[in-house]
Order: structure tokens, then sequence, then C-alpha cells
């Protein structure tokens, strides 16, 4: 049993780590291009956009859901098991997609420099409502 602001760190590191790694190879695979088109940030712009959409409210819904665990709960009750779901499949499209050797750098760039970002801003969502 852990305290209920516990949840509220197991679910920033949940969501913080892979943004880390993310913003990592995004940044990396754009500092590793020949040039860089305006199409390109763009689509890394509207891709932030996107994400930031999704994962306000998806992080709105799991605050909401932490608040309502009891003070002292179990550490898998940080997310509903629908959300431990959704969290177990994008692991695995991440990994599946780096390891296909058929995806251009400028998807890896564009798409996960908006990713990550939005990832960490999420993981900073859980992270306020600590007191």
């Amino acid at each position: 049993m852990v305290r209920r602001e516990t949840l509220y760190i197991v679910a920033a590191l949940i969501w913080g780590i892979p943004g880390v790694a993310i913003t990592i190879k995004g940044v990396t695979a754009y500092a590793q291009m020949d040039s860089i088109g305006w199409w390109l940030l763009a689509i890394t712009l509207a891709v932030l956009a996107m994400f930031f959409a999704i994962f306000r409210r998806v992080t709105t819904r799991y605050v909401a859901h932490i608040a309502t665990q009891e003070e002292y709960t179990r550490l898998w009750r940080t997310f509903t098991p629908r959300g431990w779901c959704l969290i177990l499949f994008m692991m695995c499209l991440g990994m599946t997609i780096r390891h296909i050797p058929q995806i251009p750098q400028e998807f890896i760039a564009s798409f996960y420099s908006g990713l990550g970002p939005m990832l960490l801003l999420a993981a900073l969502r859980f992270l306020r409502q600590l007191k």
C-alpha cells in the first residue's frame, strides 16, 4: 500500500521517462539531418498540438481518477485497467517503430520531437497535484 500522492509520482515517471527518451531521439534525429525543411517543422508543430489536446484530456481524467483513490491504496490503481492497456499498447508500438528500418529519419525527427515534449508536459501535470 502506498499513499495517494505516490500515485501522482508514479504516473509522472511513467509518462516522463519515455518523454525524455523520445525527445532526445527526436532532437538527435533532427541534428543528424543535413537540412530541415519548413514542412518538417510544421509537422512537428502539428504533432505537438495534437498530443497536447489528447494528453490534456487523458491526464485530466487520470488526475481525477487518482484523486478518488483512498489515502492508502495499491500502486496499480495509478491508472484504470484501460489506462494500463493503453500504456502497454503505446510501449509496444514504440518498440516496434524503433525496429523498422524503413521508417524515414524525417518521421522520427518530426513525430518524436512532437510526442516527447508533450509526454513531459503530461508528467508535469501529474506532479502539480502534489502538495
